[in-house]
């Protein structure tokens, strides 16, 4: 059975920092790009950010690039989002996702595997 487990968010403040982890099992990690994805209330979902299978190659959405780093650990069947320069609108629930092919790591409804999501709250 395959597993995407989310953790570290919480409470952020405005300018802060925060780092999510997501650790995977039931799968060959490195088999596949990973993705972050967030939902602010009332909102739908946003892809913020993406690696491809080996980490060669990072994606960001334009609404956290130069704020928000992703990279991967394969020996640890884990990706991370350190998240810097926090703003309130980054407030969302955040999920990991996993997808066969690095090409479609933007491509959110077409993901392979969801973790549950943490969440991450900026407020002062």
């Amino acid at each position: 059975q395959v597993q995407l487990v989310e953790s570290g968010g919480g409470l952020g403040q405005p300018g802060g920092s925060l780092r999510l982890s997501c650790t995977a099992s039931g799968l060959e990690f490195s088999d596949y790009a990973m993705s972050w994805a967030r939902q602010a209330p009332g909102k739908g979902l946003e892809w913020v950010a993406g690696i491809y299978k080996d980490g060669s190659v990072t994606l960001y959405a334009d609404s956290v690039k130069g704020r928000f780093t992703i990279s991967r650990d394969n020996a640890k069947n884990t990706v991370y989002l350190q998240m810097n320069s926090l703003k309130p609108e980054d407030t969302a629930l955040y999920f990991c996702a996993g997808i066969w092919d690095d090409n479609s790591l933007m491509k959110i409804h077409e993901f392979d595997y969801w973790g549950q999501g943490t969440q991450v709250t900026v407020s002062s």
